[in-house]
């Protein structure tokens, strides 16, 4: 269940080059991982701890990052891998946690890229 400051969030996001992936109107989650990690930016922005904008921001740019490597070099498109790398610098860029300390609450997820799990 949304509050007014998710329901804010995730409509701000609708449209635009960060807008999460969708099944039918709903956000659309793959994994569990991906479900924690959403909630978690929300909860952060929620509580004070980061701007959801400045957040949006660094979405964005880690998509943008993406989008220039060549075709190649790209690996496979995954929105909540690019989710998780903008996360993870706002959380440094605040002071909130390590780069370390993320991938070890992450890692608790078979299924997160960097577990080293393969659970779909």
């Amino acid at each position: 269940m949304f509050t007014r400051f998710e329901e804010f969030a995730v409509t701000q996001m609708l449209g635009q080059p960060d807008s999460p992936p969708r099944n039918q109107g709903r956000l659309h989650f793959d994994h569990e991982w991906q479900r924690k990690l959403f909630g978690m930016a929300l909860a952060l922005a929620k509580e004070g701890h980061l701007e959801w904008e400045d957040f949006r921001r660094q979405l964005i740019r880690s998509i943008g990052e993406w989008e220039r490597l060549e075709c190649g070099a790209q690996p496979p498109w995954d929105y909540y891998e690019r989710f998780f790398e903008a996360l993870t610098r706002a959380l440094q860029q605040h002071r909130l946690a390590s780069q370390y300390e993320v991938n070890h609450a992450m890692a608790a997820y078979p299924s997160f890229p960097l577990s080293g799990g393969n659970e779909t």
